[in-house]
């Protein structure tokens, strides 16, 4: 009898044939993933996702930061989405505080612990972000 869990189980058999499938899976990074996909301008982004489409609707900062807000509700499976939205509305223009308070909002529908795990992948970015400002 083993003291697994069935889903420590069926995790465990996941890796098991990830590794079969292919071996580089084993030290496959989203962090590192994420590297490939550059900021896309402001520009471009207001283009796209801003008033390109409707003069009169929503600009890309706000779809951004509605993007962030649905992002943060969905909890931690979200992790590198989060961080690529946050990047992108520092490019956007949307200031820390804009960005904080979207994610905090949320607490009142999607939790403490998912409100708290997107603030801290949005400081993370913001840390970086700041980093490469120096």
């Amino acid at each position: 009898m083993t003291d697994k869990t069935p889903f420590e189980l069926m995790m465990q058999q996941a890796q098991e044939m990830a590794k079969a499938f292919n071996p580089a899976l084993e030290s496959f990074s989203p962090r590192e993933y994420e590297k490939l996909w550059p900021t896309m301008p402001k520009d471009f982004m207001e283009f796209w996702f801003g008033r390109g489409i409707s003069k009169d609707g929503l600009d890309s900062k706000t779809r951004l930061l509605l993007t962030l807000a649905g992002l943060t509700m969905q909890g931690a499976q979200a992790d590198t989405p989060v961080r690529m939205t946050v990047r992108h509305l520092i490019e956007a223009g949307a200031t820390k505080d804009e960005i904080a308070e979207t994610i905090a909002h949320m607490s009142m529908f999607a939790g403490i612990p998912a409100m708290t795990r997107a603030m801290e992948l949005a400081r993370e970015v913001m840390e970086d972000n700041k980093d490469d400002e120096e």
